[in-house]
């Protein structure tokens, strides 16, 4: 082993290409971006090299830092640096968009709810709207189709890469853009397994769902049940002539059809759901 013997002032970027192993004496009171540089001093190219973490005791740390050290250890691979980022922002919290303080109330609703809520004040503001900051973030499209949707372990084997998809795919607002997210996960783990399969339907669902005003979709074998919001963007002679024509879709209720029709299959379930909006024909109002 090549032991370099110095102080944290290594992590600005100092060169000591003979150096393999690193020790980081307390590394509980350094920032995950210092943990990250320190142990980036060693190694180089093919070299194998070893970054050594040491605490007083693993009990005693505190819940900051003990996320801190299970980040830097998870991330060992090349190009981990964004997660690491990332890990630390939602850790350590970030400063206010508008101002100068380095510490703001993001940490209050977290990291993924804050950016959303902060996207829909500036879609307001551009569309000329005045942003209400006390009404609620809009709700998803609940869907359920009974079945598994997600992507298997053994066909996306990589626990950052099906968190990141799923993040797109659940934030995807149009058909278009679930197509292009589909086209790359096929392009890199081959053709979709069923469960992988339902989870794009699922999606695809509720992206076509949401200008009808469809609230949940709940797709079991036997039955399927469709609830709208009040007031949805549907013609009430559309809803009638459509039950009149389909013995097997009644009304339940003001605000919900059920669909009673044995579909084994996910997929199919999800046929019947987009069928059925599509002859109720609506459009989301200007």
């Amino acid at each position: 082993y090549n032991l370099l013997l110095c102080s944290t002032i290594i992590e600005t970027g100092i060169d000591v290409p003979t150096a393999n192993t690193i020790v980081m004496s307390r590394a509980d009171k350094f920032g995950l971006a210092q943990l990250h540089q320190l142990r980036g001093r060693v190694g180089r190219s093919h070299h194998q090299a070893y970054a050594y973490l040491l605490v007083p005791e693993i009990e005693g740390l505190t819940k900051q830092a003990a996320q801190r050290l299970d980040a830097i250890q998870q991330m060992e691979e090349l190009g981990s640096g964004f997660y690491l980022a990332m890990h630390d922002l939602e850790i350590r919290g970030a400063g206010e968009v508008l101002g100068e303080n380095q510490s703001g109330n993001m940490m209050e609703i977290g990291f993924q709810l804050y950016n959303e809520m902060l996207a829909e004040a500036v879609r307001s503001l551009k569309a000329g709207k005045e942003p209400d900051l006390l009404s609620p973030m809009q709700a998803t499209t609940e869907i359920n189709l009974h079945a598994p949707a997600l992507l298997p372990n053994d066909y996306c084997g990589d626990v950052h890469l099906r968190l990141s998809f799923y993040k797109k795919l659940a934030t995807a607002r149009t058909s278009e853009q679930i197509d292009t997210l589909l086209e790359e996960i096929v392009d890199r783990f081959g053709k979709l397994p069923p469960p992988a399969q339902t989870l794009i339907d699922v999606h695809r669902l509720r992206v076509l769902s949401q200008p009808y005003g469809v609230q949940k979709v709940d797709a079991a074998p036997g039955v399927i049940h469709i609830a709208f919001k009040p007031n949805p963007p549907i013609s009430p002679m559309a809803i009638i002539q459509m039950i009149q024509k389909n013995k097997h879709i009644k009304l339940a209720g003001n605000d919900k059809l059920r669909i009673e029709k044995a579909l084994p299959e996910p997929k199919d379930r999800a046929q019947m759901v987009r069928d059925v909006l599509r002859t109720l024909g609506a459009t989301a109002p200007a």
